[in-house]
């Protein structure tokens, strides 16, 4: 043991620089991890809204789009495929879209906003798999219906507001994206009306 006197100014001093190059050092590590708790860039824009433009869709036309690394389809239904939507309501297994496969807006017969244009994801509700647009031969796969979706791997159909038919694997209908539309001519995937 020392019998030198103590410094008590000299040990502060020390004391508080220390803790200030501790203190620094501290949030120099907690800067970068805390930075790793927000989404990246990459993930951000994976999440993003997408704008399809449909101004100049064909009737009957498909156009595809992703949207949350998932395919979206949107058709432009003919005056005649939406006067043929109720009638083979009693084919569908989910004809009034009882389950929640859409957006409280979206709750209709036509399961979109404006009934001209059909925004659904292009999932099979069974497996996953891509159902494929069968225009005007669909009645191949349903009778009566002139067009609509074919799943090939396991046999699921859609008619053209993406309802399930009765008696095949997939349980529930295509599902209806949030979507609305800032003009005319695009439809934004992924906002619904009003949240823009």
């Amino acid at each position: 043991m020392s019998n030198a006197p103590v410094n008590n100014g000299r040990r502060r001093f020390l004391t508080a620089a220390t803790s200030v190059v501790g203190g620094v050092g501290v949030v120099g590590v907690a800067v970068p991890f805390i930075g790793s708790w927000n989404p990246s860039a990459r993930a951000k824009a994976a999440g993003a809204p997408v704008e399809i433009q449909v101004g100049k869709m064909q009737p009957g036309q498909l156009v595809r789009a992703e949207w949350r690394g998932k395919p979206v389809y949107v058709i432009r239904r003919t005056e005649e495929t939406l006067q043929a939507l109720p009638k083979h309501d009693d084919q569908l297994r989910d004809p009034q879209s009882v389950e929640p496969q859409q957006p409280e807006y979206a709750t209709n017969e036509h399961r979109s906003i404006k009934p001209e244009y059909m925004v659904a994801l292009g999932v099979c509700t069974h497996l996953g798999c891509a159902p494929t647009y069968h225009k005007g031969t669909f009645e191949e796969q349903v009778e009566g219906v002139k067009d609509g979706f074919f799943c090939p791997c396991h046999g699921s159909k859609f008619d053209m507001a993406g309802r399930v038919f009765q008696g095949v694997p997939a349980p529930l209908n295509l599902v209806v994206p949030e979507h609305s539309y800032p003009n005319e001519d695009t439809i934004l995937v992924g906002v619904g009306p009003g949240e823009a």
